[in-house]
């Protein structure tokens, strides 16, 4: 039975990660910064016992992301998706009024945090027989995207994380991982807003369908969520 690890689970993508991969048969490790307030999410524990366990992780912490990794040093991870990510309120403010404490925290969450993921969870992804992890970034990242200017924390957070990803593919390519980079689309989610174009399972459902389809061959490349590819 193939396992994945899953990080910011406890509302949107990454809890419709969890129900989808759950209701599959999965082993789901859940990862989130709070379990005990995570409503959502336990209810899905309660509902799948057998497949989900709930861990508590702030991705922002090193330290806890390699106490994790020693806690489950036992463990294949067939699959890894790093998911959590922040689009700080303060971004909206644009050009003369950045928030630079808030640009340092979300280059913590959205760059730094997946590939030290990476690096804790090494030898749980290798020993496994799927071999892959998945980023979840933005079209907003795509520098040949960038129409409208403006986002300069949220945009240069997701296109470093970018950077990461491709080079994540070629330095484990020797250990036959797979490492991809995934743009949920606009989604109905908090981060999202109410004006957003698709749901979290028509957002979760395409990535998944590129997750089942991609081989190492596809390592290193930008995949929308309907599977088509983005420019850097």
């Amino acid at each position: 039975m193939a396992t994945i690890l899953i990080t910011g689970t406890n509302r949107g993508i990454g809890l419709e990660y969890v129900r989808q991969y759950a209701q599959d048969g999965w082993q789901v490790i859940a990862c989130c910064r709070q379990p005990a307030t995570a409503e959502n999410l336990n209810r899905l524990t309660i509902q799948y016992p057998d497949h989900i366990r709930i861990y508590a992780l702030d991705v922002a912490d090193h330290q806890q992301i390699d106490q994790l990794s020693t806690t489950l040093a036992n463990e294949t991870i067939d699959l890894l998706i790093n998911n959590a990510g922040v689009y700080p309120p303060s971004d909206d403010g644009g050009f003369g009024s950045i928030d630079y404490p808030a640009w340092h925290k979300t280059f913590q969450i959205n760059t730094m945090a997946p590939l030290k993921m990476a690096e804790a969870f090494i030898s749980q992804i290798s020993n496994s027989k799927l071999k892959t992890m998945a980023t979840i970034t933005s079209k907003m990242g795509s520098i040949a995207d960038n129409q409208r200017g403006g986002s300069y924390i949220y945009r240069s957070s997701k296109a470093a994380i970018n950077m990461v990803a491709k080079s994540l593919a070629i330095d484990l390519k020797a250990r036959g991982i797979t490492s991809v980079l995934l743009h949920p689309g606009w989604v109905k989610t908090d981060m999202g807003g109410a004006g957003a174009l698709i749901s979290t399972e028509q957002s979760v459902t395409g990535m998944r369908r590129i997750l089942k389809e991609i081989t190492l061959a596809d390592s290193g490349k930008f995949f929308a969520y309907d599977g088509q590819l983005i420019p850097w």
